[in-house]
Parts: structure tokens; sequence; C-alpha cells
């Protein structure tokens, strides 16, 4: 139970480290909740998080299809290490500032309409599934993640992750209404990003060495 949980927590971890770096979701969101405030913008959050599940059960569900040790599996193991290196020199390398999104002190603009939520959720939701990167994560993730744990509790780490992409895309859309949060942000975005670089290469280290003791 001790390890399980430990494992959670890394595998939680990266995830969320992940999240904090900011890419086309931040931009949609930070638009979203500055024309049309953060909650207008909760099916926008909605849709991202939908894409993020449809990876997660994607990766799970095509995974457990083979069978352990084939040698199909060790590679998809093997190309998941190297692209969690890979993905973690690039947070290193490409960590930079960032300055305050445009429009930060708009006011926010009000244009009700029936089927505004509908359209924010499905454009949240086309842009995770586009977005190469999502599909990559989490593959490489759970192809890590397919001899360590078992079904039942790669789809509990799957649901985790989902929900905390619903949260904190929420919490990122609250935040935004106010410039400060913004400003600050921007201070550590180095930071955060050349952390999570570490991290996500840690991670791919210990499942190649991992591999090599099989």
């Amino acid at each position: 139970m001790d390890f399980a949980w430990q494992q959670f927590g890394v595998v939680a971890g990266a995830h969320f480290l992940a999240l904090l770096s900011p890419g086309p979701d931040f931009v949609l969101i930070a638009r979203s909740s500055m024309l049309m405030g953060w909650r207008r913008t909760l099916p926008l959050c909605a849709g991202i998080a939908s894409a993020n599940g449809i990876f997660v059960v994607l990766a799970v569900a095509g995974l457990a299809a083979l069978n352990e040790g084939a040698w199909l599996l060790q590679a998809l193991q093997w190309a998941g290490c190297g692209y969690l290196l890979y993905l973690g020199q690039l947070f290193w390398r490409h960590a930079q500032a960032v300055g305050m999104p445009p429009g930060a002190d708009a006011t926010p603009v009000r244009t009700p309409s029936r089927h505004a939520g509908l359209a924010a959720f499905a454009t949240g939701l086309g842009c995770g599934l586009i977005n190469p990167k999502n599909a990559l994560f989490y593959a490489s993730l759970f192809a890590l993640l397919t001899e360590r744990a078992t079904a039942a509790t790669q789809a509990l780490y799957g649901a985790w992750m989902v929900a905390v992409v619903f949260v904190w895309d929420a919490l990122v859309a609250a935040a935004l209404r106010h410039p400060a949060m913004v400003r600050r942000y921007a201070r550590h975005h180095v930071r955060i990003g050349r952390i999570t670089g570490v991290v996500l290469a840690l991670i791919g280290l210990a499942g190649a060495a991992a591999l090599l003791r099989q």
C-alpha cells in the first residue's frame, strides 16, 4: 500500500507539473476568461478535461490489449522513456519569462446565448484532441505504468488526472481575472518550467533503468 501511494504521488506530481506550463489550452482559457468571465469559461475547461480523458482511455485500453513482455509493449515503454526525456529537455530549454496576456484589465463582454456553453465545450474538446503533446504524454506515462499497476489502478490515476485538469483550468480561469495573479505567475514561470523538465526527465530515466533490470 505504501508503494502504491508513493507511485501515485510521483504520477500525480509529474502530471500536475506538466499542467503548470502554458500551452494552447492556456491561451484559450485566458482569452475566454478575460472576455467572457470565468464562469462562462467552465464549459471550455470541461471540454479540455474531456479530451484528456479520451487520451487516458485510449492509452489504458490500448496498452492493456498487449501481452505483458511482448516486444511491442517493450518498444512502447522504451519510446515512452525517450519521449519523457525529450519532453523534459524541451521544458528546460524553452522555459522563458512570460508577460501578462493582453486584455487582462478588460471588462468581460457578456454575450449570452443558448448554445454558448456547448460551443465553448466543443472548442475546448477540439483544442485538446488536436494537441499531440497530450496524446504522447499519456501514452508515455501509462506505458511505464503497464507492468507496475493494475488496470483498475491505472483507471483511478486517469480519473484523478482528468479531474485535476478541470479543477486546475477552472482555477486558472478565475485567477486570470486578477492581473496581480498573472504577474506573479509570470515571475516564476521559468523556474516552474525547469522543475517540470527535471521531474519528467527523472521519470523517464527511472523507467529506462527499470526496463534494463527486466
